[in-house]
């Protein structure tokens, strides 16, 4: 395994040609990313086709818009430009152009949940503007900056609590159209409490499709509810880009790791995301603070690291996985264990118990590899969630668990070809890593498995040398 940390590479319909999506892959990218709010249909379709084409091995996560606000279109369709100390209007109407008197937006409700002193920041904080007073229909802003405001920009208002509800019409259309090309993960944005996610999983449930959902956390809203979040998703992504503008920056830091650390102790996927190597968009190499970045991500103990404009239509998109996956690489070996975050058995399973038994026999007995067979992915979730040094092989009943735990760190998964069973998966899992050289017939492995079939749940631990488990493996194939 070249890395245990997993990369997440946002891919556009505009990038999709089949050897650019065939670089990444090879390069190290285990999950790519889709993003509906600068994505139709039919880019979505295109995407989805060129990857499943590739490899059926690789997840794919959708992102939804989710409640967010925009301005609207300007009059002429040119930026509207703004000098500090102007005077604007500013109005909820989304069937309203925005020009340089008043801009709108596309929350009917903005005015009402707006007061008196409250920020608003245009396109990811470009031009601020400030409420100095608040009218019936519209509000009188201060332009804090020389600026420029264009059409269909972010807008956010750092403190404030806006009553959006949490899909939107073009979110339910989508989800609909993930369920047909059997999308992975849903990574629902501005998630500010359990219930944004209960109306995802209600559509999830009302179309019968099994998709895993991601909250994206991305508001102080969302940072106050993330327990509560947490117990309801498949796993978190701690979205920077929003966050940065929504809550005062240098919180960021202390934030992005109190969530990590939230989510390693629930044993949920955690993904850090936002402008890891931003620069490599337009350069070769990232500066040292973005490799520093992606660095301090790993040593706090994230699962995955996500690439957004650098892949979806940076000049240096396979370069950006290559440097991603060479500083996972060497920090996963530099890692020091008194970083480690403790794993609590909240559940008092035996999965659990398991799970911190065999990663402790790889430490104390010399352990080379940890073997499960996954009919949910939760033993190797469990697994993940020490963040040893000890490669995970999970052997997968079906396709779409294998491409779930492409986002839980150390895991590589197996999967279990049409009509073969567990045993001659993991005799072909034996045979196909001797021929790598990672591991040989002497080494002892630390096997997890369920003796009571398919779904049984594990309940037992074996601390086995290869030879000796292929061999009583090929004897149970008869």
């Amino acid at each position: 395994m070249k890395k245990f940390t997993k990369i997440v590479a946002t891919v556009s319909d505009m990038m999709c040609d089949e050897e650019y999506v065939r670089k990444l892959i090879k390069s190290g990218v285990n999950v790519v990313r889709l993003n509906t709010a600068h994505m139709d249909k039919e880019g979505l379709g295109r995407v989805v086709d060129t990857v499943r084409s590739i490899s059926e091995k690789v997840a794919i996560l959708v992102d939804t818009k989710g409640p967010e606000i925009r301005t609207t279109p300007t009059e002429d369709g040119n930026k509207i430009l703004v000098a500090k100390g102007d005077t604007l209007m500013v109005k909820g109407d989304p069937e309203c152009k925005s020009t340089a008197e008043c801009i709108c937006v596309s929350y009917e409700d903005f005015v009402k949940d707006m007061s008196e002193g409250g920020d608003i920041l245009i396109d990811d904080g470009e031009t601020a503007l400030k409420v100095i007073e608040k009218k019936d229909d519209h509000l009188v802003c201060r332009v804090e900056n020389d600026g420029e405001i264009g059409g269909k920009k972010s807008v956010n208002v750092p403190g404030v609590r806006i009553n959006l509800p949490s899909l939107t019409e073009k979110d339910i259309k989508f989800i609909g159209y993930a369920a047909e090309k059997d999308i992975d993960f849903i990574a629902h944005s501005f998630v500010r409490h359990a219930q944004d996610v209960a109306d995802v999983q209600k559509e999830l449930d009302r179309l019968e499709y099994p998709a895993k959902i991601i909250a994206k956390i991305e508001n102080q809203e969302g940072v106050e509810n993330i327990d509560e979040i947490i117990e309801s998703v498949y796993g978190v992504m701690i979205a920077r880009g929003d966050m940065g503008i929504e809550i005062a920056q240098e919180k960021i830091p202390g934030i992005q790791r109190q969530l990590i650390r939230k989510c390693v102790e629930r044993k949920k996927p955690v993904i850090v995301a936002t402008q890891m190597l931003h620069t490599m968009i337009k350069n070769p190499r990232p500066t040292r603070a973005e490799v520093t970045d992606v660095a301090n991500a790993i040593y706090y103990r994230t699962d995955a690291i996500m690439l957004s404009g650098e892949t979806a239509y940076g000049d240096y998109g396979v370069e950006a996985v290559k440097t991603m996956a060479s500083i996972a690489h060497e920090v996963e070996a530099a890692k020091d264990s008194r970083n480690d975050i403790p794993v609590p058995n909240f559940s008092k399973s035996k999965t659990a118990y398991l799970a911190d038994t065999a990663l402790r026999a790889a430490e104390d007995l010399g352990v080379k590899a940890v073997i499960t067979d996954s009919f949910t992915g939760r033993t190797a979730r469990y697994l993940a969630a020490f963040r040893e040094r000890t490669p995970i092989y999970a052997l997968c009943y079906n396709k779409r668990i294998a491409r779930e735990l492409n986002l839980s760190y150390g895991v590589t998964p197996r999967i279990m070809a049409q009509g073969a069973s567990k045993e001659e998966i993991l005799v072909k899992t034996l045979d196909k890593l001797k021929k790598k050289e990672v591991l040989k017939d002497e080494d002892v492995v630390a096997y997890l498995g369920g003796s009571f079939g398919i779904g049984g749940g594990t309940n037992f631990l074996e601390i086995i040398s290869v030879e000796k488990l292929r061999a009583k493996t090929l004897e149970l194939i008869g």
